[in-house]
């Protein structure tokens, strides 16, 4: 009897990872759409990526999994519920529990709309035109309504896509964090701008030569831990990582010559998303044990590289006088402190990727509340421009110029990824409250970032977060990590030392 458990179980996971294989596939015409595919591929990479999301589906929900796993649930495989095997047996039950709820042809639907809608937003929001792109957004939002349907929701339609992205969670208890973590953002937002101390952003805004950006950006995110020897740096509209399989994990930036921080700061928060795939555990690919968590603890490591540490000033002790090197006739005539003071600069802006770490949670606020209206059928797509620009007068008190620096400057709604967004600013809870947990337990750990040593941050994050795959769900991880939990106040703390320090708060 035993034998045959392990035999189910085994083939259980032979399953799991031809299902990988399949889903690599997708990724690698996912990755060249993004980066190299001539525009007028898109209609054909349409029908490739349609197909095989279709035979993804197909595999994942074959009648043959759903017998094994009722077999596997009454075997001691899962007496241990944080095991090698309950977890897989867990994770892969929820995925074929949701999958089987979806008919293929409307995963296939969606899969080709997001390739005709991406290559449609790249135009639109190029020319600032979103009624070109509405057609495509409307029939999206039509898609996930029915998905959200299929899979079935207590409250909201939301709460259904959501849980894809940060699974148990819902709008409602989002909605509770963000409220909380809301009133407190405004007000240091107000007590920053009432500051006399106003950085000198000018600095930021010279001739940096952008292959020197690209040099530059390549070692910082080498230190940090990011393995170029699996994995590569590319230039795309929005930036982003993909893994494609064991040993390859692709990460992508975007370059300005007038935006030192934009290409910078990208690069270390997508450095942070490929150090946790270049991390999970060996042997596992294919596997829950083998994958992330969920979207908001991965944020969390990119948010952390990028602004706790990225930002730092131990961090720039050690990277200034290379940044001068790279860009001597630049940066010659500023000093430490101005630059420093630049790059954690607080002001209300029109681009997300590009808002500092106070602000940057008003604009996931502003997303979240679009994107519940828009799934309730309580706001039109054709309404969507006009809502945003109310909404970020009412948040930022600036006017928006445009849709390119207005509704039209995230890549995800062309994808259908609603529910997405919300992952941001729960990753930077989970970031605060992990590093805060790091700091209490490595000693001088930021000394250690002023003569370039990262490895004892990155070793902890591994051995705490990345090696564990998906063995406990976000809550339960950062409860196991932190002995709390999750909370705004690590990153209200956070944000209230740095930023009292930098403004004379």
């Amino acid at each position: 009897m035993a034998e045959d458990i392990i035999k189910i179980y085994n083939q259980l996971i032979e399953r799991s990872k031809q299902i990988a294989v399949i889903n690599s596939c997708a990724a690698v015409l996912e990755w060249d759409e993004q980066t190299y595919m001539p525009r007028p591929a898109a209609t054909y990479r349409a029908e490739q990526s349609a197909f095989l999301a279709g035979l993804s589906h197909e595999k994942a929900t074959d009648p043959a999994i759903g017998e094994r796993l009722s077999a596997l649930e009454a075997s001691p495989l899962i007496d241990d519920p944080v095991s090698d095997t309950a977890v897989n047996i867990r994770e892969i039950r929820r995925e074929y529990d949701r999958e089987t709820k979806i008919p293929k042809e409307l995963v296939e639907a969606l899969s080709r709309e997001r390739t005709l809608s991406q290559n449609a937003w790249i135009e639109a929001r190029s020319n600032s035109d979103f009624p070109a792109f509405e057609p495509h957004l409307d029939t999206l939002v039509g898609l996930q309504r029915e998905i959200a349907d299929c899979l079935g929701y207590e409250k909201e339609p939301y709460d259904a896509l959501l849980d894809n992205y940060e699974p148990g969670m819902t709008a409602e208890t989002v909605k509770q964090i963000f409220d909380a973590f809301k009133d407190d953002l405004v007000n240091l937002v107000a007590a920053i701008g009432n500051s006399p101390r106003k950085p000198d952003t000018s600095i930021l805004q010279r001739a940096y030569d952008i292959e020197r950006q690209k040099v530059f950006g390549q070692a910082a995110a080498a230190a940090i831990g990011y393995d170029f020897s699996a994995g590569r740096l590319d230039i795309t509209e929005h930036p982003f990582t993909t893994g494609l399989g064991p040993n390859d994990v692709r990460i992508t930036t975007r370059y300005d010559a007038r935006q030192f921080g934009q290409a910078l700061f990208g690069t270390l928060h997508e450095a942070g998303h490929g150090i946790y795939d270049q991390n999970l555990a060996d042997g596992h690919y294919g596997t829950p044990r083998g994958e992330s968590v969920s979207l908001g603890i991965h944020e969390s490591q990119s948010r952390m590289w990028e602004n706790l540490v990225g930002r730092s000033r131990p961090f720039w002790k050690h990277f200034y006088p290379r940044a001068k090197q790279v860009f001597p006739d630049v940066l010659n005539d500023v000093a430490f402190e101005d630059f420093y003071l630049a790059i954690n600069d607080v002001r209300p802006s029109f681009i997300r990727v590009e808002a500092d770490e106070v602000t940057y949670n008003l604009h996931i606020l502003l997303r979240f509340e679009l994107e519940l209206a828009f799934m309730r059928g309580d706001l039109a797509v054709k309404d969507i421009p006009g809502a945003w620009n109310e909404n970020f007068q009412k948040y930022f008190g600036i006017p928006v110029p445009d849709d390119a620096n207005g509704c039209l400057q995230d890549v995800h709604w062309s994808f259908g990824l609603m529910g997405y967004f919300p992952t941001y600013t729960l990753g930077n809870l989970y970031a605060a409250q992990f590093y805060a947990q790091a700091k209490a337990q490595i000693r001088n750990l930021e000394d250690q970032f002023a003569v370039g040593n990262f490895s004892g941050l990155k070793e902890w994050l591994v051995t705490n977060i990345h090696s564990h795959g998906k063995r406990y769900h976000a809550e339960d991880l950062v409860k196991t990590v932190t002995g709390q939990p999750l909370s705004h106040e690590p990153a209200m703390g956070y944000l209230r030392e740095k930023f009292g320090e930098l403004y004379g708060l």
